[in-house]
């Protein structure tokens, strides 16, 4: 895997994020596969920020990612008021079509691993449709529980290596993804994993997108919430907001302290 530059990540939270652009992304695993490196790219938004702040291990294995990318409009705005901006959001939802064009172009092939039954299916035939030569070595849905079970974790690294991809999009939310990630890689260290939520659900039609100007503005969690009320109110209203405004004004109080501290 490769090794992060971590004197060039920018501090946000407890968490170190790097400054890249999703081309610089697609342009750094694209080589790192010519060279025969794996790697792990991990997309942290508000939400895995604020788990990372409570639990060590979110901590530990967010930042152990080669890639911390910042999945969210809150966290390129407290970068920014930080004093140190990141270039731009780099969402796994959008990682998810940039990196399968990018594998069809170079004849690479990918994985899809997550999601309820049939999502990654579907996410696959449009993918494909997306980009026409892109090769999908497989797809599977864990059942529930399954991390539990060292079998059927097993049994997933069986199909994983007999499947030979070169990208694998594990979406089973954070921490879950990070922690079969984890597990998984060293049997396959020339692989590129992406940690991405719900990607998967999104590209194959289950969930949908807020429209753009909702991403841009940093409202795509409003979007979230009214199409899955029941389970991400509480989520976002009540854990994410208060973390975010504290985020947000640690990262001014900061930078005002370290400018005191410069001059």
């Amino acid at each position: 895997m490769m090794t992060p530059s971590l004197s060039l990540r920018v501090p946000v939270g407890t968490l170190a994020l790097d400054p890249v652009t999703e081309d610089e992304v697609v342009a750094r695993v694209f080589a790192a596969l010519g060279r025969g490196e794996g790697g792990w790219i991990s997309t942290p938004n508000v939400d895995i920020l604020r788990r990372s702040a409570e639990d060590a291990e979110v901590r530990r294995l967010v930042g152990a990612a080669d890639l911390v990318l910042a999945d969210g409009a809150p966290v390129v705005w407290a970068a920014r008021i930080g004093g140190r901006p990141l270039p731009e959001r780099v969402a796994g939802s959008a990682l998810l079509w940039s990196l399968s064009a990018a594998a069809a172009r170079s004849g690479r092939a990918i994985y899809l691993l997550g999601g309820n039954p049939g999502v990654a299916d579907r996410a696959a035939a449009r993918l494909c449709h997306y980009a026409p030569d892109l090769r999908v070595t497989g797809t599977f849905a864990p059942p529930w529980g399954f991390e539990s079970d060292p079998t059927q974790v097993d049994a997933i690294r069986e199909r994983l290596v007999r499947a030979d991809p070169d990208v694998v999009f594990v979406g089973l939310g954070c921490p879950k993804q990070e922690r079969l990630i984890a597990t998984l890689a060293p049997a396959l260290p020339r692989v590129w994993w992406v940690g991405c939520g719900a990607a998967l659900a999104f590209a194959a039609g289950e969930l949908r997108r807020a429209p753009v100007w909702m991403q841009d503005s940093g409202l795509e969690w409003v979007h979230r919430m009214a199409a899955e009320p029941r389970r991400l109110v509480r989520r976002y209203l009540v854990d994410d907001a208060p973390y975010a405004l504290r985020l947000l004004v640690g990262s001014a109080l900061s930078r005002r302290a370290s400018s005191v501290a410069d001059g």
